[in-house]
């Protein structure tokens, strides 16, 4: 039998440290390649680790809610001496016991590029990293037992491509992702050095199958409400209770942080009368080419901030420090705050400026479904524009958002309420709401901010300007 150890992988994204969330996995409990064992927090996400091979969990090396820094081991798992020899790396049991090697020692060290998260890192050539095997458990730390050297196992050649009919090689959380997405990796065409297929392989043919799908009545697009925070036994003497910072809430207070003191914040507002829109949304609720979407205010101010970015370009840009330069943006990564158990997070809708009100209905939905499972991966939180955050599901007014850092801009949405309003020369009772636009004030200038602002609250007062402004 031989001891593998499985460590806490490279999470890149100039990250060097993950909190062990969850243990799906007990020492006695049997595991396969690809199976996840564990969720853990990164500061930017929270993300599954599938265990790269088949055995039987012979330790846990730290428990949940401990944080781990890269490459120590966090799980060792017995396995069969013979068990790897299908793969382009063999790993046999050496004579005598060996010291496990770490991450300096293997070849492949020398071309580790970050990828995703959570996932690893890539290999040059083969289907894993050589490791060498050993045979005892490890010590609680993380560190393997001293042993004597012994010889270790040759390394069989790397597979240079992809023989047809053959399993295609993959790592186990790229064979997961095809899995999620219903790709069969057979079909992907490799682009990963020896023939291996990459995510972003997945992702292309994903996109390359995508057609329209109905997507059911029962998924939300609403922003998500405060999540619950389970009240800790405080004994009733207590005068202070301390909150670890840390993971997702931790980077949020830096950026956050960063932001405000980096960006020169102007922040803007305009109260108007949005009965016109409400009526739209009733509308489309009952229109049967749009049965199956979920529709909803949010939607339609998503879709007039897209209306409004088309009329004023200008105000979808960034800040580039080091070439001191503006860089204008033609495209537009919607970001929409959410918050949720772990802290606010901003996963935004990738090329949202492209999608119909079907399609951004549909991706409003997925994304916060995602981020109320605590699923949003660090891509979909990336290279955001500019971002909605919707204040209003808690009764708010208005407020002074600070801009996500990277953006331009950072609309709140507002209660939207029946109060006085002046219609037709008589006071009636309207639903009326306040925007506050907040903006980078060396990209956007008050000329410009204002223009957007009150585009967004024309379209709003009069929704049929989302068909005569498009």
């Amino acid at each position: 039998m031989t001891i593998r150890e499985f460590k806490m992988p490279d999470v890149g994204e100039g990250l060097t440290e993950a909190e062990i969330l969850k243990w799906y996995v007990q020492p006695g409990d049997t595991v396969t390649d690809g199976q996840v064992v564990c969720e853990v927090e990164t500061a930017k996400a929270a993300v599954e680790l599938p265990i790269p091979f088949d055995g039987v969990v012979h330790a846990l090396l730290f428990e949940e809610g401990t944080t781990v820094d890269v490459g120590q081991v966090i799980i060792s798992v017995q396995t069969e001496a013979g068990a790897a020899a299908e793969a382009p790396v063999q790993e046999a049991a050496p004579a005598a016991a060996a010291p496990v090697a770490t991450e300096a020692e293997e070849p492949a060290a020398a071309a580790r590029q970050p990828v995703l998260v959570g996932y690893g890192v890539s290999t040059a050539s083969t289907k894993r990293r050589p490791r060498k095997a050993a045979v005892g458990a490890p010590a609680q730390n993380g560190t393997a037992p001293a042993a004597p050297a012994a010889p270790a196992a040759p390394v069989l050649p790397a597979v240079p491509a992809q023989p047809t009919g053959e399993r295609p090689l993959a790592k186990p959380p790229v064979r997961k992702l095809a899995k999620d997405l219903g790709i069969d990796l057979a079909s992907v065409v490799p682009t990963g050095d020896g023939g291996v297929v990459t995510r972003e392989d997945v992702h292309a043919a994903a996109a390359a199958a995508i057609a329209p799908q109905t997507v059911p009545a029962e998924v939300p697009v609403a922003p998500v409400t405060a999540p619950s925070v389970q009240a800790a036994e405080v004994p009733a003497s207590a005068r202070e209770t301390r909150i670890p910072v840390k993971g997702v809430r931790k980077v949020t207070a830096q950026a956050m942080v960063g932001s405000a003191f980096t960006a020169p914040h102007v922040t803007e507002f305009i109260t108007l009368d949005v009965t016109r829109t409400m009526k739209l949304v009733q509308e489309l609720k009952d229109d049967p080419d749009l049965a199956g979407l979920r529709i909803n205010p949010l939607l339609l101010i998503a879709k007039a901030v897209l209306v409004a970015i088309r009329r004023n370009p200008d105000v979808n840009a960034s800040w580039d420090e080091a070439a001191q330069e503006i860089v204008l943006k033609h495209y537009v990564n919607l970001g929409i705050a959410a918050a949720t158990p772990r802290g606010l997070i901003v996963p935004n809708i990738k090329d949202a400026h492209t999608k119909t009100l079907g399609e951004l209905s549909t991706a409003l939905s997925e994304l916060v479904a995602t981020a109320r499972d605590g699923k949003t991966s660090p891509a979909d939180m990336q290279n955001g524009t500019i971002t909605i955050t919707n204040v209003g599901v808690f009764g708010v007014d208005t407020g002074t958002p600070i801009l996500n850092p990277g953006e331009s801009a950072i609309l709140a949405v507002g209660a939207i309420k029946l109060q006085p309003w002046v219609h037709k020369g008589k006071v009636k009772p309207r639903q009326v709401t306040t925007l506050a636009l907040s903006f980078d004030h060396r990209l956007i200038d008050g000329e410009l901010g204002s223009r957007f602002l009150a585009d967004i609250a024309a379209v709003l007062e009069h929704p049929r300007r989302l068909i005569t402004w498009s």
